[in-house]
């Protein structure tokens, strides 16, 4: 059976192959100086040709045009081979290095989840303390905990945290759980009544849901234009 390389050997493979790469390009530029040094010479050679002193065909000076025609047919020619495998290599280099940058990001966004998402806990037992201190009139306790909380929170909010606490929004089955139901006739049906538990989200990605109860046995809410056409197709 053959063995695969881990991800990193992979990714370091392919960035020797691009170093050489980008030796090779480096290569392909005096190479191409030099053939467009020997083009140049050899336009001047054909310059300073004049119609006086070609004679005879043959002759040692038609000869010498002949030459140096040929060197700038050959040089010209070289310059374009290598010119096109510069480009090549050149835009190999580009995609590349773009997609290095796309997955350092995807990596860095990952770790920073995962770093959010083991830190939830905490932010709960904050808010539980909060709770607690309100619920018995632990006034200093409950100003300490709530400074503390509050700071930890707009680190991450920083970060692009966003808190996912719908009371009173329509349920959103994307952006939260529902763990219960709770009948009311006067409210819309299946309207977030509450929030157990807050969620928390990246984007567009939801790092935990948001636990909450929904109404039930109320008026249907109105579709949107938007759902209506959607519900049609």
């Amino acid at each position: 059976m053959v063995e695969q390389g881990t991800p990193h050997e992979a990714r370091s493979t392919q960035a020797d192959d691009l170093n050489a790469a980008a030796a090779e390009v480096s290569n392909v530029e005096t190479v191409a100086a030099e053939a467009a040094e020997t083009l140049t010479d050899a336009s001047q050679n054909l310059d300073d040709i004049s119609a006086d002193e070609v004679v005879v065909e043959g002759s040692p000076e038609v000869e010498s045009a002949s030459v140096a025609e040929d060197l700038y047919i050959e040089a010209k020619k070289q310059v374009e081979e290598w010119q096109g495998k510069y480009m090549r290599l050149h835009a190999e280099w580009d995609t590349y290095r773009r997609r290095t940058n796309e997955q350092r990001e995807i990596e860095k966004a990952r770790a920073t989840e995962k770093l959010v998402t083991d830190l939830l806990p905490v932010i709960d037992d904050f808010e539980r303390t909060i709770g607690y201190a309100t619920d018995n009139g632990e006034t200093g306790l409950l100003d300490g905990v709530k400074a503390v909380h509050a700071k930890f929170v707009s680190v991450l909010q920083k970060d692009g945290v966003e808190i996912i606490d719908p009371v009173g929004q329509p349920f959103d089955s994307l952006e939260a759980q529902a763990v219960a139901t709770v009948p009311d006739s006067q409210e819309y049906d299946e309207t977030v009544h509450e929030v157990y538990q807050k969620g928390y989200k990246m984007g567009t990605k939801v790092l935990r849901p948001a636990m909450v109860t929904v109404t039930t046995g109320g008026p249907k809410r109105e579709k949107t234009p938007d759902e209506g056409s959607e519900s049609t197709k």
